[in-house]
């Protein structure tokens, strides 16, 4: 038999999650509430809960990513075979469109199923309307996959995924993002279904810390910013005095060489073991680090010479052209040159 389970991580909850959880448990949905470290004065809405529900707890507040692992292990214990719905408390998600979630689930084997939600500025607040188009532009580039909603909580799998989904790195909010990154990274199929957008007091009740959460969601794209930045300052100084020493026709060209290869083997090295933390030999990406840095390097000479004709001073050339070229080579190296792991075929 198939066991439909809702986990519903949790922390300071209103009246509104013993009311989601009762209408659950009336369509024969297990649900299954993780308090993530609330204060004792929550303790009487969470002894509200039905009497089948399973209710588990953090003595501290550990963060979403963690209540949610704590639930996947308690389920992957204690029911064998299932659809697990991770779904919000806090009156965001409907029980109909929790419970259509459930029902896509297990048409899919093992593919993620999202709730997608829809934004538009006039029923969104701005900051939840500014930092999913943003978190969807960065999620396309980092992975690239296109996801519409990559800040859904409302997500539903066979419970067969569990114990891949228990070894997801991120205790907070960053472990939804990296949930869906190693999705696209390992071939599991993810599919959007369209739900109600529910935002009440304008999201006042949401525990996203937006600089904080931020940091850790964008955490690999930001290294990279830090790693590209640094190679630029040695790419651009060593540029700046190459070319002041090669007077020759094609010096411009040569300075350009001379500067990237410097700077590409700082890049290459900082890049493998602090930015995309590859788990291979040198000998695995070097290679395509390098073919991928030749490219890179006809590209950027090309376009800066193009500048060049059109007026640009040589420096000013070289920045624009650092820019035409970060986000070609961030997409390149973290789904071809540091790659993890090989993607399977879709469900």
């Amino acid at each position: 038999m198939c066991i439909t389970t809702a986990l519903i991580p949790s922390y300071c909850p209103s009246m509104k999650l013993v009311q989601l959880v009762k209408e659950l448990e009336e369509h024969n949905m297990r649900c299954v509430c993780v308090n993530d470290g609330s204060p004792e004065e929550y303790d009487e809405i969470f002894d509200l809960l039905p009497e089948n529900t399973v209710l588990l707890k953090h003595e501290t507040n550990l963060g979403k990513g963690a209540a949610l692992k704590t639930g996947m292990k308690w389920i992957g214990e204690n029911i064998r075979d299932g659809v697990v719905i991770s779904a919000d408390g806090d009156g965001q998600h409907l029980p109909e469109d929790i419970l259509n979630i459930a029902e896509e689930a297990k048409k899919h084997g093992e593919s993620l199923v999202l709730g997608a939600r829809s934004f538009t500025k006039q029923d969104v607040p701005a900051r939840s309307y500014y930092g999913n188009k943003l978190t969807e532009k960065v999620f396309t580039l980092i992975s690239g996959i296109h996801v519409s909603d990559t800040q859904s909580g409302l997500r539903a799998f066979q419970s067969s995924l569990i114990p891949r989904l228990l070894g997801i790195k991120g205790e907070r909010y960053e472990y939804e993002i990296n949930e869906l990154l190693y999705c696209a990274e390992n071939g599991i199929r993810i599919i959007e279904i369209p739900i109600e957008t529910v935002y009440e007091g304008n999201n006042e009740c949401s525990h996203f810390h937006m600089f904080r959460d931020s940091l850790k969601i964008y955490g690999q794209l930001m290294k990279f910013s830090l790693s590209s930045f640094a190679s630029f300052l040695i790419d651009t100084v060593s540029f700046t005095l190459f070319n002041a020493l090669f007077t020759f026709d094609a010096g411009m060209a040569a300075a350009n060489v001379c500067a990237r290869v410097i700077s590409a083997s700082f890049n290459y090295e900082c890049n493998r073991q602090a930015v995309f933390k590859a788990a291979g030999t040198r000998k695995d990406s070097l290679l395509k680090y390098f073919g991928l840095a030749a490219l890179i390097l006809l590209c950027n000479t090309c376009i800066l010479y193009v500048l060049h004709r059109c007026g640009l001073k040589a420096l000013y050339a070289k920045i624009l052209t650092e820019m035409i070229l970060f986000f070609f080579s961030f997409a390149v190296q973290k789904n071809y040159v540091f790659k993890t792991y090989e993607r399977k075929a879709d469900a």
